[in-house]
């Protein structure tokens, strides 16, 4: 990679290295495009339906979140929409808009500059459902090649990195929820261990028959009818999560790195924070959480009093709302109930590993125009939380905390830092 007058960028000690945000790309349900995504966030548009996926209506899960404004064959070129899958195809799409939104592209000198991490709950689901349908259906000879890599959790961390040209460190976190902020963390250490830039997020496409099937066991599903009352998190009301596809990639880059080349830097990266308290224990999610925070705080040197709004898991359950809503009272202390805390993902569904990047996509919008977007559909909350519901609300935000616990156990924190020169 080079800065604007062609010369190289260089590198720098591990510990005077720093992460920001320089590029934001979103494939989800409530917009295509960052911009789209981040407008329908503000305005607390909701676009939870019923399930309208082929072979996906006669399930008990009757709503989610669907992306319906995405034309894979637009975004993709051919040779890759064959042998990929949905989540893939998300992936692609979202990283080409965070990378052209960075001013960021392959650097024929230094090729090892730009590394790729991705985070996936399951992989490409209907690329396997089709093979494995014309498995039993016409015979192992109309099953395509393309299977054997389709399918696997590293297939869009391989894919954005062949099309990119990007030959820096790689990588995927196959993991629950929580590896869509640990993915950021992860790219942040390929920061800090060299590389000048990450492209790092997560997209899932969960809504196929195959898949569905799968998600039925989790209690925690919303089997709601009911569009309007299907996803409450936070409320009296609440009765479990509603799934989604789409997500979010995003630029990660090192921060001296990006101001030679004159990036628009969106936020810092300032401290993460993982734990696990293993599954089905959602009471005993408050301690893990709540340690996740302190850690993500202590690494970002930042005092609980600095956080300005909370980005919440909102699981939508009610005894793993309030272990959330304790969990931030146990690390922000007394102040957490004054701390504006908000869920956006309740107008557009829980896309499982790529929930928390769209997250992290809505907290660096809030940062940048002093905004906390809503809680679609609550109106109020049975938790001692300064939720916030209805319209969006203007405030002074510097420091954003983003919250994510997953179904197998783990818990995840995040803090963001309003960019310098904002002001």
């Amino acid at each position: 990679m080079r800065t604007t007058d062609g010369r190289p960028a260089g590198h720098r000690p591990p510990e005077s290295r720093s992460a920001v945000i320089t590029g934001l790309g979103v494939i989800a349900p409530n917009g295509v495009g960052a911009e789209a995504f981040w407008k329908a966030a503000r305005e607390g548009v909701v676009v939870l339906d019923r399930i309208s996926r082929e072979g996906c209506q006669d399930y008990p899960l009757k709503v989610a979140g669907e992306v319906r404004a995405f034309d894979p064959g637009a975004a993709v070129e051919e040779r890759y929409l064959v042998q990929t899958d949905r989540f893939t195809h998300f992936a692609m799409a979202a990283a080409d808009m965070a990378l052209a939104g960075a001013g960021l592209r392959a650097d024929e000198e230094s090729p090892y500059a730009v590394g790729v991490a991705t985070a996936a709950g399951s992989g490409g689901n209907e690329f396997g459902q089709h093979e494995l349908e014309r498995l039993w259906g016409k015979g192992p000879q109309f099953v395509g090649p393309y299977q054997s890599i389709a399918w696997f959790y590293a297939a869009s961390t391989g894919q954005i990195s062949i099309r990119g040209g990007f030959k820096g460190p790689c990588g995927v976190v196959a993991a629950d929820e929580a590896g869509g902020l640990d993915v950021i963390a992860h790219a942040c250490r390929g920061i800090r261990r060299g590389a000048d830039a990450m492209v790092a997020g997560a997209a899932e496409a969960p809504l196929i028959p195959y898949s569905i099937v799968c998600q039925l066991a989790y209690p925690e599903l919303s089997r709601a009818a009911d569009p309007d009352r299907a996803y409450l998190p936070f409320s009296a009301s609440a009765g479990g999560f509603v799934p989604a596809e789409g997500g979010a990639m995003l630029v990660v880059e090192e921060e001296w790195t990006a101001r030679l080349r004159e990036a628009p830097i969106r936020a810092v990266v300032a401290g993460h924070g993982s734990t696990f308290t293993g599954p089905p224990d959602w009471p005993g999610t408050r301690e893990g959480l709540a340690r996740a925070v302190r850690l993500a705080l202590e690494r970002a040197r930042c005092a609980p009093e600095e956080v300005d709004v909370v980005f919440a898991d909102a699981l939508g359950v009610p005894e793993a709302d309030r272990a959330e809503a304790l969990a931030l009272a146990d690390a922000l202390g007394p102040r957490a109930a004054r701390v504006p805390v908000t869920a956006p993902k309740a107008g557009y569904g829980r896309a499982y590993c790529g929930a928390p990047p769209l997250d992290v996509t809505c907290a660096v919008f809030a940062l940048e125009h002093g905004i906390v977007p809503p809680t679609p559909r609550v109106t109020e909350t049975c938790h001692d939380l300064d939720l916030v519901t209805g319209r969006a609300r203007r405030a002074e935000l510097r420091t954003a905390l983003v919250l994510s616990r997953g179904l197998m156990g783990s818990n995840a924190a995040l803090v963001l830092r309003r960019a310098e020169g904002d002001d």
